[in-house]
């Protein structure tokens, strides 16, 4: 039964597998042979939205009411059917994934959702977990690390029951998705529940204000950046920055708009800045806008002058607020001397932000071939990949050794991408060290700059 070759391909999470015997014309609606179970609610149970998405893209109904299906909670409002059981497990994109258009939500199937989600977000997730299971023996506990969504829950378990700590975001999704403004202090209540800006709770709350653009959000914002509190000043910081650089507009409404300079706040904030973590997040922010606004050259001061703060997160910044250089024109000494001991930094990231800089920098720069040289045992590969593609641009043949020892390369972006044409040009300019050429390099848009 080709059936049953989904429910396994679901159950393996292996998407590809999965997407071709939809279209091959399997039933996105059907169900586990083993125990009746939904394909769609297996896939949430696992936490595996590209399986659920691809489940839902080829028409399975998240909305379904489930009778008699083990594993959901028809006790709370919404009933059971995959979307409550996705909002029970407390993880905000994978609600999203689910979620259908609002046009097949009725005012009592909303007002039901919010209610469960808000239940879930004030309740304790052990004692809910041995409401749901019975369960008396000790909940197990660990992180969930997802670098699909650049983020991370804390993961419950007890007698077969899992559930994420993301419910309060859960809420802060179903708010925006359903056209509720919620209040800007409701939202870093929230985030301050979760106080990690890797976790996902903080980031629905921070993405969701950046959506807004608008001068009442920044406002807010601004007004937060003076509190004594830090976890207050970096919340604030957060969503500052995503107003500058439009982090938020994938979730913005239309005609929604702020247009601020980020060097109006961050300029004054980084010269006081006394917390580790918030001044990192604040040079993050003053070096979006680089010299657009002729602001270049304070900006680069100030991120000059913590080259030497003893924490890594403000070094790594440091790069990022440095303006570039002409070809043809000399990297000033300062500057250079800076990038150097950054790109000998003890922290490896640091190291890889350096590397970057230098490798793309065109301009004179005394020593930068031996520097790059220096980092291409680095134990970062993209730190590698940047070494060896400014060697290639500054037709050093040092590079060419440097490219084959990083091979399989990643020719669909990323670094990798920039050092396969930085070495089709170098073969171009000494066609002694070419080989065989299994396909032409591709061609960027014109005006497009070489990917980082």
């Amino acid at each position: 039964m080709r059936s049953a070759d989904l429910a396994a391909a679901v159950r393996r999470g292996d998407v590809e597998a999965v997407r071709d015997l939809l279209e091959d014309g399997e039933d996105a609606n059907a169900r586990d042979p083993a125990d009746g179970v939904p394909l769609l609610c297996v896939a949430v149970a696992a936490y595996d939205e590209p399986v659920a998405e691809a489940l839902i893209n080829a028409g399975a109904d998240p909305l379904g009411p489930l009778a008699g299906v083990p594993g959901g909670d028809p006790g709370l409002p919404g009933g059971d059917s995959a979307l409550t059981r996705a909002l029970d497990g407390g993880c905000s994109w994978m609600v999203t994934r689910l979620l259908p258009d609002l046009v097949r939500l009725d005012a009592d199937a909303r007002a039901d959702l919010l209610a469960r989600a808000r239940y879930w977000a004030e309740a304790d997730l052990e004692t809910e977990l041995r409401r749901r299971t019975g369960a008396a023996g000790p909940v197990e506990r660990g992180t969930v690390r997802v670098d699909l969504w650049y983020s991370h829950h804390e993961r419950y378990a007890l007698g077969g029951e899992t559930v994420w700590d993301g419910h309060p975001g859960v809420l802060t999704v179903l708010e925006e998705r359903f056209r509720i403004r919620t209040p800007f202090d409701e939202l870093l209540a929230r985030a301050l529940t979760r106080p990690d800006r890797d976790h996902q709770v903080w980031s629905d709350s921070v993405i969701r204000l950046a959506a807004r653009l608008d001068e009442e959000t920044w406002g807010a914002a601004q007004e937060l950046s003076a509190h004594p509190d830090r976890l207050h000043r970096l919340f604030a910081a957060d969503v500052l920055r995503c107003l500058v650089i439009g982090f938020g507009g994938m979730f913005a409404r239309p005609g929604s708009v702020v247009h601020k300079r980020a060097p109006e706040v961050f300029l004054p904030w980084a010269l006081e800045e006394p917390d580790p973590e918030v001044l990192a997040l604040v040079l993050s922010g003053l070096s979006e806008e680089g010299d657009s606004d002729g602001n270049g050259g304070i900006i680069e001061a100030v991120g000059l002058s913590y080259a030497g703060h003893p924490d890594p997160r403000v070094r790594l910044e440091v790069p990022d607020t440095l303006s570039a250089v002409p070809a043809r024109a000399r990297v000033p000494h300062e500057k250079l001397g800076v990038l150097y001991t950054l790109a000998r930094d003890p922290d490896p990231q640091v190291r890889e932000r350096a590397a970057r800089w230098l490798a793309r920098c065109p301009a004179e720069a005394p020593g930068v071939t031996d520097v790059l040289a220096g980092l291409l045992d680095d134990e970062v590969r993209d730190t590698r990949v940047h070494a060896a593609y400014g060697l290639a641009q500054r037709d050093d043949p040092r590079c060419v050794a440097a490219e084959r020892a990083l091979r399989p390369l990643d020719v669909d972006g990323g670094p990798d991408d920039g050092l396969v044409r930085a070495m089709w040009r170098y073969e171009e300019r000494h066609p002694e060290v070419s080989e065989p050429r299994t396909s032409e390099p591709r061609v960027s848009e014109p005006g497009a700059s070489e990917p980082e």
